[in-house]
């Protein structure tokens, strides 16, 4: 059995594993540690859960979603009515700014507005994906914070690296240009690299990150 066929058995193992996902609906296949999901599943929330479940797998390395969103169960729904929903379930987030808003487009929803940190803009998103009916959600949500000096936000990344018992920081490399952020360097797995990821973010000031880094297993 070659390698490509061990994860594809392992991602298909993880999927079936995960109660979250009707693995039945879904169709693995792998080429050089990048998997590919096919098939149809009846929620956002599902779809997203499946991408989560083969990122737990050892050997990925990235991952094609491909998987469609077939509302079960009568859950059609008109975009007026969605973006209601979407609003409500906004503003009863406390982490969720009320400069957020949304619109919905033949089920689709785009996240619009500004907020001061990554969290507040992730935060949106997973509300927003969690409401039934939907296809897919669009974040354009920009994050607007204090300016700070470079050289502090670069040199609290770091830290935060050094500070995280699940991340190597002798392997990472930080730049930061007026709010931007790049992340070099090689992880152990996609755990490492969504620590890492996330540490940066998590800097104040960051309105963007570069993301750079390679798995090496």
């Amino acid at each position: 059995m070659s390698w490509d066929d061990d994860v594809m058995a392992n991602v298909s193992d993880e999927l079936f594993w995960d109660p979250k996902v009707d693995s039945a609906a879904i169709a693995v296949s792998a080429d050089d540690g990048t998997v590919t999901l096919r098939g149809t599943v009846g929620s956002l929330r599902e779809k997203r859960e499946a991408r989560k479940a083969a990122q737990r797998v050892f050997g990925v390395n990235s991952v094609d979603n491909q998987l469609k969103v077939r509302l079960l169960g009568g859950q059609g729904r008109s975009d007026s009515e969605l973006r209601g929903f979407v609003l409500q379930a906004l503003m009863l987030d406390s982490l969720v700014p009320a400069t957020v808003d949304a619109k919905v487009k033949d089920g689709f929803v785009t996240l619009t507005g500004t907020v001061s940190w990554q969290f507040q803009r992730d935060e949106a998103d997973l509300i927003a994906s969690s409401v039934a009916g939907l296809l897919d959600v669009y974040n354009e949500i920009e994050i607007v914070p204090p300016a700070p000096n470079a050289a502090d936000t670069q040199e609290s990344i770091k830290k935060a690296f050094k500070r995280n018992a699940a991340l190597d920081a002798d392997e990472l490399q930080i730049s930061t240009r007026d709010g931007a952020v790049t992340v070099k360097g090689a992880v152990r797995s996609w755990a490492e690299h969504d620590e890492a990821i996330a540490a940066a973010w998590a800097a104040p000031g960051v309105t963007s990150v570069s993301d750079e880094l390679t798995i090496k297993y």
